[in-house]
């Protein structure tokens, strides 16, 4: 038999941890499927001229791009190359790992209509991302938040045409055979499934450690901080939503499964810190900071962290006084 304490700390973890699995395989699915299988030009000819709504555009372009928020820096970073602004890419990096349909899915099976969190969660993601793209927007020179690597990666594509590599293969294999075609899958379909296969593969293998580790740490919280502690924290408008944006900076869990970490919190944490944690730890954390430290100054990221923290307080707290 397993101390009372340490089995509380098992059934807590592997709880989060089965809960969320299935999320977690279709949010690496649907990345896959955004990444290896759909034109690269399709979101450019859908979105609208006027820089406002075609900011708002790009922020709702999670419903359709259903990647957290890991998958959304490559992506990011491909629309910067592909001639979007800095401002645009930031508006979607922001806003797609909330306004994603798995999130959605995951946040309403864990908590419903309750408390309106769902709500504030899809409205605050929205608001906070939009207002990050409009404050870059006024930038005069966009290209000074860029990394100077990144910068001079930009100005490279910016220079001439980027040619399909797949696009350019399969024309040389023509090429170079006259041979009838064989029934089967073709070169293209081929090399496709082989990068989707190794992309679950790094997916997986990146995301389920992440998912172990968030699970233990909710479990260990849990039973290891006095009951009393917790109490007094969650029970208070303002520090509950302090202590919860601290926790979801540090823990960096996946915006897909976030919302079954901190349904465990629900019972002891006022609302509006349920909804900081979800719209904050979605966006920024530690390991979005080091992965946008490949494309954005540190300047860029410091102002980033204050404009979307102050931000995420300022929606828990009114949750809170509300609630």
């Amino acid at each position: 038999m397993l101390p009372d304490r340490l089995s509380d700390f098992v059934t807590l973890s592997v709880s989060v941890f089965i809960e969320s699995l299935p999320f977690v395989f279709l949010g690496i699915l649907l990345s896959i499927v955004v990444q290896v299988w759909l034109p690269p030009t399709l979101i450019e000819r859908v979105l609208p001229r006027r820089p406002v709504l075609r900011r708002a555009s790009l922020s709702l372009l999670g419903v359709l791009l259903p990647v957290c928020e890991c998958g959304n820096v490559p992506l990011a970073r491909g629309l910067i190359l592909r001639g979007f602004t800095p401002a645009e890419a930031l508006t979607f990096l922001l806003a797609a790992p909330i306004l994603n349909p798995v999130t959605i899915i995951t946040t309403y099976q864990a908590f419903g209509w309750d408390h309106g969190i769902l709500v504030a969660r899809i409205l605050g993601g929205f608001v906070i991302a939009n207002l990050v793209g409009w404050v870059y927007s006024r930038h005069p020179r966009q290209h000074e938040i860029l990394t100077p690597r990144f910068e001079a990666s930009c100005r490279h594509a910016a220079a001439g045409p980027d040619h399909d590599h797949e696009h350019d293969h399969d024309h040389a294999e023509e090429g170079r055979s006259s041979e009838p075609v064989r029934p089967g899958l073709s070169h293209r379909t081929r090399t496709r499934l082989r990068r989707s296969a190794l992309g679950f593969a790094e997916e997986s293998s990146a995301m389920l450690p992440a998912l172990a580790v968030g699970s233990g740490i909710a479990g260990a919280i849990q039973v290891g901080v006095p009951r009393e502690t917790l109490l007094l924290l969650g029970s208070h408008p303002l520090l509950s939503v302090l202590a919860l944006v601290a926790l979801a900076f540090i823990i960096s869990i996946c915006s897909n499964v976030d919302a079954f970490f901190i349904m465990s919190f629900g019972s002891t944490f006022m609302p509006g810190g349920i909804v900081a944690f979800l719209v904050f730890g979605a966006m920024l954390d530690i390991k979005m900071l080091a992965l946008l430290r490949t494309t954005f100054t540190t300047r860029t990221l410091v102002q980033l962290l204050a404009i979307v923290g102050l931000c995420s307080i300022a929606i828990g707290w009114g949750v809170n006084l509300v609630a």
